[in-house]
């Protein structure tokens, strides 16, 4: 090697440690205070997943609950109606089903027929029966729907009204058959 070389050789070996020095220094600067390095984007996602969690628990459904409530007294209602029927076909007599508004307590004692398969307690929830002539009356007190052993019925529509939900049960006179709609679907 020629000295010119053995310079160039020493000073690229300088150069080299110089650059490794300063980069071993940012890295101390950066490990030595981890305050300053910020959030990672895991760190951020995860942090955000445990809030949108949070919120599923903390915040509710604000009316869902009545919203719920509402839909399992129609469905309780269906199925009564259902009870009826297929009790009317199956013994070979007629079976009514009872729709009352009055709470409970407030009611009188109730004289239920020998044919009646259950009552379904509507408090709270405003009913209104149209019955096959078209008749629309507003139940007040107590309304029963007669099922037959042939299969027919009194027939007619029930609509339930609780806040702004709106259902409908419809009880076809020739087949017994009950349907149920939700009106004001969400």
């Amino acid at each position: 090697m020629t000295p010119i070389s053995v310079f160039d050789r020493i000073a690229q070996v300088k150069a080299a440690k110089a650059t490794t020095v300063a980069l071993d220094r940012s890295r101390q600067r950066f490990s030595q205070s981890p305050c300053a390095r910020g959030f990672t984007l895991l760190e951020l996602m995860l942090v955000l997943a445990i809030v949108a969690m949070a919120s599923l628990v903390v915040f509710p459904n604000i009316g869902g609950l009545e919203t719920r409530t509402f839909n399992a007294r129609v469905r309780e209602a269906h199925t009564l109606l259902n009870l009826a029927r297929r009790t009317a076909v199956v013994s070979g007599q007629p079976s009514i089903a009872s729709f009352s508004v009055v709470p409970v307590e407030d009611q009188e004692q109730p004289v239920l027929s020998s044919f009646s398969v259950g009552q379904w307690d509507g408090t709270g929830i405003e009913l209104t029966f149209q019955d096959s002539a078209d008749q629309e009356i507003e139940v007040q007190d107590l309304l029963e729907i007669t099922f037959y052993p042939e299969g027919g019925s009194t027939g007619g529509s029930l609509m339930l009204v609780y806040q702004d939900r709106l259902a409908s049960i419809v009880i076809n006179p020739f087949t017994g058959r009950v349907e149920t709609e939700f009106l004001d679907e969400r």
